[in-house]
Parts: structure tokens; C-alpha cells; sequence
């Protein structure tokens, strides 16, 4: 059984993404509806590790989810498909969309594993970390295929993508089943989900790919994930963030140049 469907490596199927993905705002991406296999997303959504199998859990000021990255501990489709992610075939796919050439992942939990967040998780709005902080390479795409069967607007959730100064939402998609959405990572692309209200028992379920290539010359220094509070949130959590997020990143800065792992 093919993973990826072959039509989706043809050169006209390629050359329409990248079409879209230029044309596409409040930044580049592309949304691909049925992006795997049917079959497979189907076993994929069967054998989503329970959300205690996740190995981080967040719960502060400006996002409450789990993610996990040991695929040890998973059905084997997970491994298939970091693996099909991996192939030289997709990279070089991934790079034909994106117009970014040489891009690669790598094998560590800032490469490839699975978010997930039970009734009343949230991400605020935030631009990714840039630079990988142990291998030094830069964070240039994000891949996320969502595998959410029957999820209804009403539960939010929403992928929400907003214009560079976080005072207007410009996109929102639902995370369906089998749904890919495939992003350029940069200092403009804030997007995240709000508060979702779900059925017991239902999740918010995804698995991510990030992109890298080698370092850049005059891309920005390194930062890591930065927040921002909606709008509508009001002044305090604006403050409370933005403190919040200045400390973090003055002390991850420093706990790099100093080569601390963290």
C-alpha cells in the first residue's frame, strides 16, 4: 500500500501546489485534502496514541496540549510514515512546492511526532522557533496532517493564520481527517487554534513534519517560540505574555551561546 499517493509526486500536481502556496496569504501554504492514503490515514486515526502515551504536557499561559515523539511506543504506521516524510522523493517534493530548496527533517522530537489536546486545549497565536538549538540548522517549513474524523466547526480548533502584526485573523481551516496543511516558517507566521469544546473521548489530533536547511546568511538570530495574545484578550494577558516570552528567549539565547543543551 502506497502512503503518499503516486499522483500526488506528478510534476502538474507539484507545480499547482507551488502555485498555490505563492499565491496564498496572510503567508505562504497549502492546504491538501486527502494528502494520504485513505487506508493508511485510516489506520493512523484507529491507533492514535492515547493522549497519557503523550511525553509532553503544556499547561500555561498560552497553550494547553500534548505532543509526543516516541514512536517506539506507537503502531508501526507512525514509523511508516516519518519515514515516507523522510525520503529523499519528498524532500524533493516538499521543495518543488515550497520553492525552498534542499530541504531535509531530522530524526529527534524537533523533526517529526504527533500533538494532541483533549476538551478545552488551546495554542495562542505564535511564530516556531527558527534555529534548531542542538543542530543549528533553520526551521524553513511546517507539515501538519490532521486526522480529526467528523469534526465540527463548533468545536473550534480551527488552524487560524494571522497577518504579521496579530490584529487580524486572515485564515481558519478546519483540522479535518486527512487534511494536510503545509506552511513556510518565518518571523510573519503567526497562527495557532483557539479553545476547543469537544465530546468526551474526542481529541484534537495531528502529526507534524518540520523542515530545515542548512543556515542562511541574514535570516533573523535565534529565538524560540514567541507568543502573542489575541486581540481580544485584553491587556493583562498582552503584558503577561509579552514579559512572559522576552525573559524566555533572553535566557534561551544565553543558554545557547553558552552551548547548554536544553
Amino acid at each position: 500500500m502506497s502512503i503518499i499517493p503516486q499522483s500526488f509526486f506528478a510534476e502538474e500536481n507539484l507545480q499547482k501546489l507551488n502555485e498555490e502556496f505563492n499565491q496564498a496569504t496572510p503567508y505562504r501554504h497549502v492546504v491538501i485534502n486527502n494528502f494520504l492514503n485513505n487506508e493508511f490515514a485510516e489506520s493512523l486515526y484507529l491507533h492514535f496514541p492515547a493522549l497519557d502515551q503523550m511525553s509532553r504536557n503544556y499547561q500555561g499561559l498560552n497553550e494547553h496540549k500534548s505532543e509526543g515523539a516516541g514512536f517506539e511506543n506507537y503502531h508501526a504506521d507512525f514509523s511508516n510514515l516519518r519515514k515516507a516524510l523522510n525520503e529523499k522523493s519528498f524532500y524533493e517534493a516538499i521543495s518543488k512546492i515550497t520553492g525552498i530548496a534542499d530541504l531535509y527533517s531530522v530524526e529527534d522530537a524537533l523533526g517529526m511526532g504527533v500533538h494532541q489536546g483533549g476538551n478545552g486545549s488551546y495554542l495562542d497565536i505564535h511564530i516556531d522557533f527558527n534555529i534548531h538549538h542542538i543542530r543549528n540548522i533553520h526551521r524553513r517549513v511546517n507539515l501538519l496532517i490532521f486526522l480529526n474524523k467528523d469534526w465540527k466547526e463548533e468545536y473550534g480548533g480551527l488552524v487560524e493564520m494571522w497577518n504579521k502584526d496579530v490584529s487580524k485573523l486572515e485564515q481558519a481551516y478546519l483540522p479535518g481527517f486527512n487534511r494536510c496543511v503545509i506552511f513556510e516558517t518565518s518571523e510573519i507566521s503567526y497562527h495557532g487554534y483557539g479553545k476547543i469544546n469537544v465530546p468526551e473521548g474526542v481529541t484534537r489530533k495531528s502529526f507534524y513534519g518540520y523542515y530545515y536547511t542548512d543556515l542562511r546568511e541574514g535570516a533573523a538570530g535565534y529565538h524560540d517560540t514567541i507568543f502573542k495574545a489575541r486581540p481580544e484578550e485584553g491587556l493583562a494577558k498582552k503584558i503577561k505574555t509579552d514579559v512572559k516570552e522576552t525573559l524566555k528567549n533572553t535566557v534561551k539565547r544565553v543558554l545557547k551561546k553558552a552551548g547548554v543543551k536544553f
